[in-house]
């Protein structure tokens, strides 16, 4: 049987939503049974080749709370970990481990600080329990920062920016992806780590407050951060109607911009309910990768596919 054009790419995606399904609808679970009503499933993630995979704890704005927090890392643990073919990254070394055994790597992360209410032990617990990537807000005011649709579009409370720091010391990435371009400026002047936006695509080609102004995008290139294209149709093409070619231009403006070894994939799975035609769900992303071979070495996309986010975790995540 002759191997897909697609067989030696495997797959890093650095944000999906289940654990936000999950916890809206108990009667789901992290499994095959459930792929009508979840995108990432374990049968997916393996016939995408994923050798990562990102896990946000998501706690929406109508019900933040600290209890629902520890409810979505319990179900990580619970649901996703529980899976033999998942296993938790928390160190570099982790991510050889789940490679060399065939398992996708479970890396956990936090979409919007809200429900943490400034209290930095939480974090340090978190921490503990493997969150290893931060985003400050989603796309609205808290207590830390303003996210992207906010209307005055500040930038970094005084105890975000002491959140930050924290953050910093303990060795969390930081996601700017939701955080406004005064609050990109502030945290770029403060940290001095390389920072990543996880699920963003480029302002120029689609006009979304989600998306990144060209001079951001040159400013992650230069720390050797990381832009996750993402596949959330408006995002990647104004009027929603995004094919894979769409996302491709994405793909193809920050690699013109200098930008082929700090871009990984961030699809934003499962936080989504309309889709890139054909890119529904984790099996699909090899379609992405043909559309790709089309137009870049077997290197280039190798590392957008997965070697550029690993080579970063390797870099960031704690030795031991």
């Amino acid at each position: 049987m002759r191997e897909s054009a697609t067989s030696g790419y495997p797959i890093a995606d650095f944000h999906c939503d289940v654990l936000w399904k999950l916890l809206k609808h108990e009667e789901l679970s992290f499994d095959d049974r459930s792929e009508s009503q979840i995108d990432v499933t374990p049968g997916r993630l393996h016939a995408s080749q994923a050798i990562l995979q990102t896990f946000a704890v998501f706690i929406s704005p109508r019900m933040t709370s600290q209890a629902a927090v520890w409810k979505s890392v319990d179900l990580f643990y619970e649901h996703v970990l529980s899976n033999p073919k998942m296993h938790l990254i928390r160190t570099a070394a982790d991510i050889d481990y789940a490679v060399h055994h065939g398992q996708t790597g479970a890396l956990l992360s936090l979409e919007g600080v809200d429900g943490l209410y400034g209290d930095f032990s939480m974090l340090r617990l978190l921490y503990h329990l493997g969150l290893r990537a931060v985003g400050l807000t989603w796309n609205h005011a808290n207590w830390a920062a303003d996210g992207v649709l906010e209307p005055r579009q500040g930038g970094l409370t005084a105890r975000g920016a002491q959140f930050v720091d924290e953050c910093e010391r303990l060795g969390i990435i930081l996601d700017v992806s939701h955080l406004t371009e005064q609050g990109f400026w502030e945290l770029a002047d403060r940290v001095k780590r390389p920072f990543i936006a996880s699920h963003s695509n480029a302002k120029s080609l689609c006009p979304h407050a989600r998306n990144l102004a060209d001079d951001q995008i040159k400013a992650l290139i230069a720390i050797d951060g990381r832009i996750g294209i993402t596949y959330v149709p408006y995002f990647v093409k104004e009027d929603g109607n995004a094919t894979i070619t769409d996302v491709l231009r994405h793909i193809e403006h920050v690699a013109a911009l200098g930008g082929a070894k700090q871009l990984m994939l961030g699809s934003d799975f499962d936080g989504i309910e309309q889709y890139v035609q054909s890119l529904r769900h984790p099996a699909d992303v090899p379609k992405l990768v043909e559309a790709m071979l089309r137009v870049f070495p077997e290197q280039v996309v190798t590392d957008i596919t997965s070697g550029n986010a690993i080579r970063y975790l390797k870099e960031q995540l704690p030795t031991a």
